[in-house]
């Protein structure tokens, strides 16, 4: 019973501590780290680059000796009958005797030992499997950067939908105070119908979009999860909000770094690619040089009628081979000469996709850059407009219940100001945004 309750203790403790390994609460920092190392993509990416030192050792091992054993058994349902002329016997001239050679039952044992001393294709594979793991790691950067970026996107959309949710619940407390007032001065025969009609209007619309940003808020936590590598259902908890993430990401500096698209991660892809264009060149060009392998085995055989091979004094007949062999190519009909002028123009094509890489990488640089300038130029303006379109709703609003403003003005101006909310949100997710794009594209935040 000790012994059951000490198992199930510990598996507990076990199961609790796999429990807290997926967290409840995440900065923007905390979560990009989080989905580096557990986001599916980013996974097989990682796998990737195993899966390449594996094939690196591979092809570096085709190279190296290699001993290879087999055991042939045969059995004879019927053996093969052969005639010979009889007078070898003692027979009759034109008489044949019919014999059976060898025994019903054989046993082959041999172990070959290989190794290549020169083939110029192997040397080349040699240098393709280093340039496959330098685009496996490659393509783990690019995916790296790619899952940060999702993150920061889907990090964003879920304080946006938060902030929206918190912005409209305040309005629908502000309108339904107006509502409130505006009714009970309408019952008491001092307003209009129309006053109370244009608030419920107004409040109509709000708690409509409320409902939708909720909806909303569910998907964004969901894809985020998603993009964390979490179950699609967890819970989080999200430790920054956007106003501070915009501040934070505001960095005029990032504007002056050089557009070198040498830097970023599509170029030095595209590169790897003219590089394994080169080897396939190479490769076509060694084909024409001749090939030394060498080889030496060893084996035993044995032979009877019937299966006695485990037998202690059974008889087992030694042999033993060393070779040589050397292949050249001598002619072709053409064959290696045009395998290596179609390699050669790929190789030409893969070097003009290079420089057409780079410039469309400065394009894109330049239009990054572009795009995080008015980001945060617009988001300086939007809470500018905030501020001028709450001190319009305000005066309107005093107005509206002072009896010289009309319900019109003020529906027109709390739509203004509900406009102006929201645009400044998405002028805060702009600025992230619009700075990660940059980023991914310089790959500055992961080298």
């Amino acid at each position: 019973m000790t012994k059951t309750l000490r198992l199930l203790i510990g598996f507990l403790i076990v199961q609790i501590g796999f429990s807290q390994e997926e967290p409840s609460a995440l900065s923007l920092q905390e979560a990009i780290h989080y989905a580096l190392e557990n986001n599916r993509t980013a996974l097989n990416a990682a796998r990737d680059i195993e899966a390449a030192k594996q094939k690196k050792w591979e092809t570096t091992a085709t190279g190296l000796p290699q001993i290879n054993a087999s055991v042939d058994y045969q059995n004879f349902l019927k053996q093969q009958v052969q005639v010979i002329p009889a007078e070898f016997f003692g027979g009759n001239p034109g008489e044949f005797q019919e014999v059976v050679f060898g025994t019903k039952q054989s046993v082959n044992a041999t172990a070959t030992l290989s190794q290549k001393i020169f083939d110029g294709s192997y040397l080349v594979a040699l240098q393709s499997a280093k340039v496959f793991l330098e685009i496996s790691k490659n393509a783990k950067t690019k995916t790296d950067l790619e899952v940060r970026k999702s993150v920061i996107d889907a990090y964003g959309n879920v304080l946006l939908a938060e902030e929206s949710v918190e912005i409209l619940n305040r309005n629908i407390d502000v309108l339904e105070k107006n509502l409130f007032e505006t009714t009970k001065i309408y019952e008491n025969g001092l307003g209009e119908e129309e006053n109370v009609e244009q608030l419920q209007i107004t409040l109509s619309g709000v708690k409509s979009s409320l409902n939708n940003t909720n909806r909303l808020k569910t998907l964004a936590y969901q894809m985020l999860n998603i993009t964390l590598g979490l179950d699609v259902y967890k819970q989080l908890e999200l430790t920054d909000d956007l106003e501070t993430l915009a501040e934070n990401n505001r960095s005029l500096a990032l504007l002056e770094v050089e557009n070198n698209p040498e830097t970023s991660i599509d170029y030095i892809i595209a590169a790897n690619d003219t590089k394994a264009k080169e080897l396939l060149v190479k490769l076509e060009k060694s084909k024409a040089l001749p090939t030394f392998n060498t080889f030496i085995n060893g084996g035993y055989s044995a032979f009877e009628n019937d299966f006695t091979f485990f037998n202690s004094d059974q008889k087992w007949f030694g042999s033993s081979l060393f070779g040589v062999s050397l292949n050249i190519p001598i002619f072709s009909s053409g064959m290696r000469s045009a395998a290596t002028q179609r390699a050669q123009i790929n190789l030409e094509k893969s070097v003009d996709d290079l420089t057409e890489t780079a410039q469309r990488i400065k394009l894109q640089i330049a239009s990054a850059k572009s795009d995080y300038q008015f980001a945060i130029e617009d988001y300086e303006n939007k809470k500018q407009n905030l501020a001028l379109a709450e001190r319009i709703e305000t005066k309107n609003q005093t107005k509206f219940f002072e009896g010289i403003g009309s319900s019109f003005e003020l529906r027109q101006a709390q739509t203004q100001l509900y406009t102006a909310q929201q645009e400044l949100l998405q002028a805060m997710l702009d600025v992230i945004n619009s700075k990660a794009a940059l980023e991914t594209i310089l790959n500055t935040p992961i080298k």
